[in-house]
């Protein structure tokens, strides 16, 4: 399979909750697994069914123990095991400073290894 993705991935153990934007009678919050991360999406894993198309509110917990506020539009998602979904989705409307934080993470990662 050709690889598609513009940013290097990098994983990251976090979880965050989220909630549909686009259907005001769903306002459930749900735990997701981060699988990876880069400044322009995200991989997780979660057990309820989330459409691809729809939009999410995000809170990421990153490494730092700081809160990034950004949607998700889900763009992938794929049976698990154990009941899981694995899905893609894209950040829409985080801001710079916040995606330089992702960036920056994957930088001094890289350099560890």
């Amino acid at each position: 399979m050709e690889e598609r993705r513009k940013n290097k991935r990098m994983e990251l153990q976090s979880k965050l909750l989220i909630k549909r934007m686009d259907n005001s009678e769903l306002s459930e919050e749900v735990n997701i697994t981060v699988t990876d991360v880069s400044k322009t999406g995200i991989g997780f894993l979660c057990d309820a069914g989330l459409e691809v198309g729809a939009v999410y509110e995000s809170f990421l917990t990153i490494w730092t123990k700081e809160v990034l506020h950004a949607f998700l539009e889900i763009i992938r998602v794929d049976p698990g095991e154990n009941g899981m979904y694995v899905y893609g989705a894209i950040f829409i409307g985080m801001s710079e400073i916040d995606a330089s934080r992702i960036e920056t993470y994957g930088t001094i990662t890289s350099m560890e290894a």
